[in-house]
């Protein structure tokens, strides 16, 4: 017989313990809560989190290795519980009650409880315990503040009570895949807005032409505007700046002249633009007052942001996220990082001393929903975090958190020769950015910090308090 082993975490979160289910019963919540550093993809989904209900993933467990996993919801409770039982899988048992029980001092109290089982019984338990403990407590503590902090962004602009129907370019790309869960978990209806033919709960649109049958698209509250070719992806050719032109200045004026014409247009606009619309400025302090620079990136940054004109001419307020350096080890620039900084090779780019306006991956979120619901919200809005870092600094911190070296240099030449002309603007460059229009609205970031930011992402507690 299996020897069972169990685990538990309790934590207080900020709403009621309805507000906390109904989190969970809704769309999303799988894919909010799966840690990055996880590979666990949804292959089939019957039902939600009721009686009978049924999940298929599939999980890697090693290079090479991968399971499916099945798991059949029981024990529900109306508002209250629900239960997810491993029918197969890796374990030779695995019962996992979610709890959601509202705590005496006001808010609620979120309760994970897992009984669990390896095969091979005491033998299993004694080679693979350890390793499973560790990797539920660092699972679980991801979960939870996830969970604590999507809930805290929805709380503070009242998303539940304003529920809204958005419409989502770009929705698999590394914010978008990330912003739809995050929206369907906090109340409100999403469209993606696909290449090729749409399935069910989305709509098509092509870059080169502008939407599909715009007559037939929904009329929604908002569009959320990502789609864009990766200004990193290739090297810089006439060709490729050409394409990243068009992907991002000529899509979007299709896009938009298209729903216009339509009357699809919705009445928020929020748009994605980025910091290279300042080019390189060396020391100097910049916020949303500040003007725009030269270069490539800075004119492609300007060209984008006023490819937008068509909406607010049609009286739609636009938001444009001038975003910093995204955070996730699911893509972007820390997927990139990851390899040579866990290799114990990774340190200063050049002179290492570029400023790297970054933001957390949860904290673009947070902004995106704070321009969907509040109106005070318009024209260019820096998303980057409070606590801008040099390259360097991001260099050494990234080792610290992996506990990895981080003093090996690539010189400017390297770099330029390795990467051509984008080492000059994306890797040399740097834009020292605050938050000011963020900050003047009382906007609360998630992470201010590079450090806690990173020990999040990544699963890496901090040093034990001396």
């Amino acid at each position: 017989m299996a020897s069972t082993s169990t685990f538990r975490k309790e934590t207080v979160m900020p709403v009621a313990a309805g507000m906390l289910y109904r989190w969970h019963a809704r769309p999303g919540a799988f894919e909010r809560l799966v840690p990055p550093w996880q590979q666990i993809r949804m292959v089939e989904r019957h039902g939600s989190i009721r009686e009978g209900d049924r999940t298929v993933l599939r999980m890697r467990l090693a290079p090479l290795a991968w399971t499916t996993w099945v798991a059949v919801h029981e024990g529900h409770e109306e508002g209250r519980a629900f239960c997810d039982v491993q029918s197969k899988g890796p374990f030779a048992r695995f019962r996992h009650v979610h709890r959601f029980e509202d705590a005496p001092e006001g808010g609620s109290v979120l309760v994970d409880a897992i009984e669990w089982a390896l095969p091979m019984g005491v033998l299993g338990r004694v080679l693979g315990g350890p390793r499973v403990r560790a990797d539920l407590a660092r699972a679980f503590a991801y979960r939870h503040a996830i969970t604590r902090g999507d809930l805290a962004a929805h709380a503070s602009l009242g998303s539940e009570a304003r529920p809204l129907h958005v419409l989502v370019t770009g929705a698999t790309g590394l914010v978008g895949s990330a912003l739809v869960p995050f929206l369907t978990t906090g109340g409100h209806t999403v469209t993606r807005v696909v290449r090729g033919t749409p399935g069910a709960g989305e709509v098509a649109w092509d870059p080169a032409t502008g939407p599909h049958d715009p007559d037939r698209w929904p009329r929604a509250d908002a569009l959320v505007h990502l789609a864009g070719e990766n200004i990193a992806g290739r090297r810089w050719s006439a060709r490729q700046r050409e394409r990243l032109r068009a992907s991002r200045v000529e899509a979007t004026q299709r896009l938009l002249e298209g729903l216009a014409r339509a009357g699809r247009l919705p009445p928020v606009l929020v748009s994605a633009s980025a910091v290279g619309v300042y080019g390189d400025r060396g020391d100097e302090p910049l916020d949303e007052a500040s003007a725009p620079g030269s270069g490539f990136l800075a004119e492609l940054g300007q060209a984008w942001e006023a490819s937008t004109r068509v909406a607010r001419e049609a009286g739609t307020r636009t938001a444009l996220l001038r975003l910093g350096v995204v955070l996730s080890p699911r893509g972007g620039a820390l997927a990139r990082l990851l390899p040579p900084a866990r290799a114990g090779v990774l340190g200063p780019l050049g002179s290492g001393r570029q400023w790297m306006p970054w933001i957390a991956l949860d904290d673009v979120l947070d902004v995106v929903l704070r321009a969907l619901l509040d109106a005070r919200v318009q024209g260019p809005v820096l998303a980057v975090a409070p606590g801008a870092v040099r390259q360097a600094d991001l260099a050494r911190t990234l080792g610290r958190v992996l506990g990895r070296p981080a003093f090996l240099p690539m010189p400017g030449w390297a770099a330029r020769v390795a990467f051509g002309p984008m080492a000059r603007e994306v890797l040399l460059a740097g834009q020292r950015c605050t938050p000011a229009r963020l900050e003047a609205l009382g906007h609360v970031f998630r992470f201010r910090e590079l450090e806690p930011a990173l020990r999040h992402l990544l699963g890496r507690a901090g040093p034990a308090p001396a």
